[in-house]
């Protein structure tokens, strides 16, 4: 069975010398396309790393603290309860009315828009 000409491999031998522009010319190549890889990329995929990372650790801050509120109010409706004698209701109107209080305290502190001023 004879070998498949795909496995057989020339080598040609060039005695002549190469010329520095010669030798060169590889290495240019290869700067060039990396200077036009890199100026593309800092142009389109860093901004989007960039901005990836911001969405992604705000909405892990957002989880985090949107539970640990939850947790501390029912913290503080517990606390409550020890510390105010009756039914656990008491508790709920108690935290509920300061919760209301703090949040009637920021709607008189929020900004009106230019035309909600008349």
């Amino acid at each position: 069975m004879a070998t498949p000409l795909r496995h057989v491999r020339q080598v040609v031998h060039d005695d002549r010398p190469a010329t520095p522009a010669e030798r060169d010319w590889a290495a240019q190549t290869a700067d060039q396309i990396e200077k036009v890889v890199v100026g593309i990329r800092s142009k389109t995929a860093d901004p989007l790393d960039r901005i990836v990372r911001i969405v992604v650790y705000g909405l892990v801050a957002a989880a985090l603290g949107t539970a640990a509120l939850v947790l501390l109010s029912a913290a503080l409706v517990r606390a409550v309860d020890v510390a105010v004698p009756g039914e656990v209701w008491s508790a709920h109107v108690i935290v509920g009315g300061i919760f209301t209080l703090a949040g009637l305290f920021l709607w008189t502190k929020r900004r009106q828009k230019a035309d909600d001023k008349s």
